[in-house]
């Protein structure tokens, strides 16, 4: 049997280039003080390596080199550079991860092994994709920036009281009905293709529906929208759709508005703690919504919106939901 890939080697097959430099070596090339270059490099997410250990390629050093001027130049102070850092590095963690995941499927035949040179068919994959994915990241952050910017502005355009990091926003919340009792029944590869179904479903409904996923938790996803309308019908279709897509357990949803704390490609505040305890009260294939949210729907023909039975949630207080339906005219044209 041909010996196991080097992790070295695979490395400088990825990174382009051998590691050369130890850490002190590296900064003093880059022009950057060691506090800070051990900041980004804690921030981005990497270990600590040992002083002596040569750990570091040439693109690490552009890399650096490319921070510690941006710093050199007042375009970020240090604060806002380490947290770009660990923004991009978290980020770039979990997609390394899934992509790794992808390509080990799609490279795994039970006869494969590594090859003369030592080089993984994993690795050879990567090898191959790299050009081609570098260029899709690229296009595909540009879009992502260029949509985020646009729906800032939006909402501080249509928000005199709105601040950049705070503003209104619907939150949504969905989660699988009965998932734990689901985990018991099922084997471990048949629950992934479950999960991995309903959050797929969850994305695309979202996405079609002009709302942005914020994250997924396995059982549950949590979005938001900028229009009242927009979050309504992701709701219902999450609701009374996944199961056309996916088998999956039943699916309640909640939905509140509000104002948001945005930060760090997360929602933080009273309207997302108001909108999950929404979900926990709703029943089975149901959506609950706010009475804020209710107000903003209240003059759409195209929703019912009928008051439930208030509920206590610890920590907001009375609460009043109201259930979220189509509207029967709209429903009927649908069916006829």
């Amino acid at each position: 049997m041909s010996p196991r890939p080097d992790p070295q080697e695979i490395e400088a097959v990825l990174l382009g280039g051998e590691a050369l430099y130890t850490r002190d070596e590296a900064v003093r090339r880059a022009g950057a003080s060691p506090e800070f270059s051990a900041r980004i490099w804690r921030a981005l997410g990497f270990t600590t390596r040992d002083d002596d250990d040569p750990a570091f390629t040439e693109s690490d050093v552009e890399a650096l080199r490319i921070t510690s001027r941006l710093l050199e130049e007042d375009i970020l102070d240090e604060e806002a550079a380490v947290r770009m850092a660990r923004a991009m590095g978290q980020t770039m963690a979990r997609l390394a991860e899934w992509q790794t995941s992808i390509l080990t499927t799609l490279s795994h035949k039970p006869e494969t092994t590594t090859d003369e040179s030592g080089i993984s068919p994993l690795v050879e994959l990567a090898k191959d994709l790299l050009p081609d994915i570098e260029r899709l990241l690229l296009h595909i952050w540009r879009r992502q920036l260029a949509a985020s910017a646009a729906r800032t502005l939006a909402v501080m355009q249509n928000n005199d009281d709105a601040a950049p990091t705070y503003f209104p926003l619907v939150v949504g919340f969905a989660d699988l009905v009965s998932f734990t009792t689901l985990s018991r029944e099922l084997d471990e590869v048949e629950l992934a293709e479950v999960v991995e179904g309903f959050e797929a479903t969850a994305a695309d409904i979202v996405a079609s529906g002009g709302g942005r996923l914020i994250k997924t938790l396995g059982d549950e996803v949590l979005y938001v929208s900028n229009s009242s309308r927009g979050a309504a019908e992701i709701a219902l279709q999450l609701a009374d759709g996944v199961k056309t897509h996916v088998e999956v357990p039943d699916v309640r949803v909640g939905l509140a508005y509000g104002p948001v704390l945005a930060l760090l490609g997360d929602v933080f505040g009273t309207t997302v703690n108001r909108s999950s305890r929404l979900t926990s009260f709703a029943r089975p294939g149901t959506v609950l919504i706010d009475d804020a949210l209710a107000a903003q729907l209240a003059d759409d023909a195209s929703f019912q919106v009928v008051a439930a039975r208030p509920r206590h949630a610890h920590g907001l207080g009375q609460l009043q939901p109201y259930a979220l339906r189509r509207s029967l005219d709209v429903s009927q044209s649908a069916g006829g």
